[in-house]
């Protein structure tokens, strides 16, 4: 992938949030994390795991629907390999099974489940993983604000839930930096960033390089493509002409066409469809490491140069 990608939003109640969440955190019994089941990689905050210890975390992976689910399933038992940590998975069928979290904190914290004491559980996800919507639905009442865009939540809120559990909402929150180039891709693709915080074509660009691979029946069936281009801008230029996107003279607007890909990717007409697998995890995290470690090692050179800079500035005055 030759694009740079230029995906960064990390707006100020984000940051306030991050403070907050740091301060509560030594006192929850339980982390409750909504994932993407679309990119649970990508959909992960990092400050969940710096931040945890030892404290057990139910990884939920929302959205199910949209995704693949064999490699939902993959992703259950990948996360479930590390110590304290459960994973479900839901979809916008999740009222009659949503107690299955309820009933899981209380698994995890027998000793206060047994005695009657509260369970202190906080809920975190990143912008538009559905988390304000499964609140609600555990909560059954409409107790946290939802909307069909990132970051509509923008404040703390403790809800009592049944079973003697305490639920601590907090905003959805991206970190200040995607280190991790195809994590800031996929977020934009599936909606986790505004659409006004990354340039439009290169995400859909790097959408439809991906599902060529993946998942080209689905692309053949969506856009009536018998024989799929090598391509991103190829298949633009094809599914766009067979969508009817034309400008004057004839030309496709791939622009609008590239609007198609990533809103029907993100409603799931072109079918379920997961993004990154596990393997795709350990491969970048790999890169990502050896990008900081690059960084320290250019950060370390600076620090020398400008110690040798001063040495020699005093060298010369005497």
């Amino acid at each position: 992938m030759d694009k740079k990608a230029n995906i960064q939003w990390f707006p100020g109640h984000m940051n306030k949030a991050r403070n907050e969440v740091k301060e509560v955190m030594p006192q929850m019994d339980i982390i409750i994390e909504v994932l993407d089941a679309r990119i649970p990689y990508s959909s992960e905050n990092p400050m969940v795991a710096s931040l945890r210890g030892e404290k057990p975390v139910i990884k939920i992976l929302n959205k199910a629907d949209l995704a693949d689910p064999e490699m939902t399933q993959a992703w259950m038992d990948y996360f479930e390999q590390e110590n304290g940590v459960k994973a479900l998975a839901f979809d916008d069928n999740k009222a009659d099974h949503v107690h299955r979290i309820v009933e899981l904190c209380k698994r995890l914290m027998p000793n206060k489940a047994e005695s009657g004491r509260q369970i202190k559980a906080m809920i975190l996800g990143i912008p538009n993983v559905g988390k304000s919507t499964l609140i609600n639905t555990l909560a059954g009442r409409a107790v946290a604000k939802t909307g069909n865009e990132p970051a509509v939540t923008k404040s703390q809120q403790l809800i009592k839930l049944d079973g003697g559990i305490m639920l601590y909402d907090t905003p959805g929150m991206l970190w200040p930096k995607v280190e991790n180039a195809n994590s800031g891709y996929r977020l934009a693709a599936t909606g986790g960033i505004r659409d006004t915080a990354f340039d439009f074509d290169d995400v859909a660009g790097y959408t439809a390089e991906y599902l060529l691979k993946a998942y080209p029946e689905l692309l053949k069936t969506r856009y009536k493509i018998d024989e799929l281009p090598k391509t991103d801008w190829q298949f633009f230029e094809i599914a766009g002409r067979n969508r009817g996107c034309i400008r004057a003279g004839n030309q496709v607007d791939t622009y609008r066409m590239s609007e198609i890909l990533v809103n029907e990717l993100r409603s799931g007409t072109i079918g379920r469809i997961s993004l990154e697998t596990p393997e795709m995890r350990e491969a970048e995290e790999a890169v990502v490491a050896e990008q900081r470690l690059a960084d320290a090692e250019r950060k370390k050179a600076k620090l020398e140069e400008k110690h040798q800079r001063k040495l020699r500035a005093r060298k010369n005055r005497k």
